[in-house]
């Protein structure tokens, strides 16, 4: 009787090795120092700071939206550190999924062919673009809306929306900046929910806040001050 194979462990979904970041001037800023961070599979992390604290460019650097000075970066195993932009396009189209206090969706499509449209970029036909679409804004509670364009939906709907279109690549990690900045109290208590639900059917989650209230709410919170992280608890 032949021995099984051992279990391949799965990697984290995005580790950072004493990462730094530094931009040019006359003396040099310095806005990330020697930053080690992982989340692991199926984790849901918030990081949280005050204004210039670094946290944003914390997120950019850990999205492959933005090299690190020094450093490594590695998503779902993959170590980005010498991969062209080509290359890191690639990472993020696959591993990695985005979600902005802006919502940046685009007002002339419908909430159904902004979600759709992520899956462009990778090949995907038409037909089952749409029919991918349609499935995860109903997980989002916007199959009533899914013909609906952006001014026509409320700022919740909206990134509602946003967090649809980050899912629908079905990515190793979902990256969110500040995703309730843009809310009112009830639309956030909304969106928040929403986010705990994903988590608990296995997504993955990074959010980036200034809110310790909307922190507190997730099992693993990290505390970002002077580019440093200063507290790390699960």
């Amino acid at each position: 009787m032949s021995a099984l194979a051992p279990t391949r462990p799965v990697p984290p979904a995005l580790e950072l090795v004493a990462v730094g970041k530094e931009y040019a001037g006359s003396p040099p800023v310095r806005v990330l120092h020697g930053v080690d961070l992982r989340v692991d599979d199926g984790d849901f992390v918030t990081i949280v700071g005050q204004s210039g604290s670094g946290k944003s460019t914390l997120l950019h650097v850990a999205g492959t939206l933005d090299r690190p000075t020094s450093g490594r970066v590695l998503v779902a195993g993959v170590d980005t550190t010498e991969l062209s932009d080509d290359q890191l396009a690639a990472v993020r189209s696959r591993h990695l999924g985005f979600v902005f206090q802006q919502f940046f969706l685009l007002e002339d499509l419908s909430a159904l062919d902004n979600v759709a449209l992520a899956l462009a970029y990778q090949g995907v036909g038409m037909a089952e673009r749409r029919t991918r679409a349609g499935a995860l804004l109903d997980r989002v509670g916007l199959s009533h809306r899914v013909h609906h364009l952006p001014r026509e939906l409320s700022g919740g709907e909206r990134q509602r929306v946003a967090i649809a279109r980050a899912l629908v690549t079905d990515p190793s990690l979902l990256l969110a900046d500040e995703p309730t900045g843009n809310l009112d109290s009830q639309s956030t208590r909304s969106i928040l929910d929403l986010l705990h639900e994903l988590h608990d059917e296995g997504v993955t989650i990074l959010v980036i806040t200034h809110d310790t209230s909307v922190a507190a709410l997730a099992p693993h919170q990290i505390t970002v001050a002077d580019g440093r992280i200063t507290a790390d608890r699960r």
